[in-house]
């Protein structure tokens, strides 16, 4: 006879019980990974946090393009040039400049573009054969430098706030105005707005062709909302300008033929900021002015007056 031995059946759960067991560490799994992504997402959302706050802090002092005075008078010390530095307040706004050389000579006053300040012209104001034949200016615009930093103003608006300085500095003598890229609009409509006073404009990569701007509809999000926060120093008034100067180039359209002094047009070939149509747009325009001059660089990008330093110095000291 042969005889079967049964094994005693392993110890376990019920199957009902381990399929209720396997549940339960399936969600207790779920849960922990849930609460782990929860963590995950927490850190990088604080971590985000953090890094918005600190740029939100950060962004406003940095990329201001501005020279508190004190550095400034000590860099015109070292050059052995002798510098004033003064504010003037017109309408409860502030027109912040500096000013070098002898008050008896004729006078160049320098208008920077977007964004910018004085120090743009620094090299110029302190250039020794230039000094012997001009006493030279160079302002901080509305919304930039140290005038009234962040609060930008149209064309027409700056022009109210730059024109008082004439008669601050005026000496008798000729009065010559230089402006680059945004600068170049409003030396036109500066001389626009003072007719007979301006004896010659030096335009420096001016963007004075309203067809030559590209829409950028981007521009108002970015400064009439809270983005504007997050937009880095100087960027700021520069953003809220630029979308200005879409209507003010319009605008300036009138002012072209109030132009009776000789105008000289500085530009680049290669410039890829302010197209080099533009020349072609500012001699249709300027009808009434006494002369036209050019000097166009053909291997020159937007930066010409530190690229192109010396042939501009060149053709300033002939202003006179």
């Amino acid at each position: 006879m042969i005889s079967i031995r049964r094994e005693p059946a392993k110890p376990g759960l019920p199957i009902r019980n381990r399929v209720i067991f396997k549940k339960r560490i399936r969600r207790q799994s779920f849960l922990r990974n849930l609460i782990q992504m929860k963590i995950f997402f927490m850190k990088t959302f604080m971590i985000i946090g953090i890094i918005l706050i600190l740029w939100l802090v950060l962004a406003q002092s940095c990329m201001t393009f501005r020279m508190n005075d004190a550095d400034a008078r000590e860099k015109f010390r070292a050059k052995g040039v002798d510098v004033i530095i003064n504010t003037i307040v017109v309408n409860n706004r502030h027109l912040h400049y500096l000013k070098t050389g002898n008050d008896s000579l004729p006078t160049i006053i320098f208008i920077h573009g977007t964004p910018g300040s004085w120090d743009a012209f620094e090299q110029y104001l302190q250039d020794k054969e230039l000094l012997q034949k001009f006493r030279m200016v160079a302002i901080d615009r509305p919304g930039f430098g140290h005038s009234d930093y962040g609060r930008p103003l149209n064309l027409a608006q700056q022009s109210v706030i730059i024109s008082p300085l004439f008669d601050h500095i005026k000496n008798g003598k000729p009065l010559y105005l230089v402006g680059h890229s945004l600068g170049g609009p409003m030396i036109i409509k500066l001389a626009a707005d003072n007719p007979g006073r301006i004896a010659g404009l030096v335009l420096l990569a001016g963007s004075n062709d309203p067809a030559q701007e590209a829409p950028e509809k981007w521009r108002p999000v970015l400064y009439k909302t809270p983005l504007t926060y997050f937009v880095p120093g100087a960027m700021r008034p520069s953003n809220e300008e630029l979308w200005y100067l879409k209507k003010d180039l319009v605008y300036l359209k009138k002012d072209f033929p109030k132009i009776t002094c000789p105008v000289y047009i500085v530009h680049g070939l290669k410039d890829n900021m302010v197209p080099p149509a533009n020349v072609d747009y500012d001699k249709k325009m300027l009808v009434n002015a006494s002369a036209i001059h050019e000097l166009i660089f053909p291997d020159a990008n937007h930066f010409i007056p530190w690229t192109k330093y010396q042939p501009i110095k060149e053709l300033l000291l002939k202003l006179y």
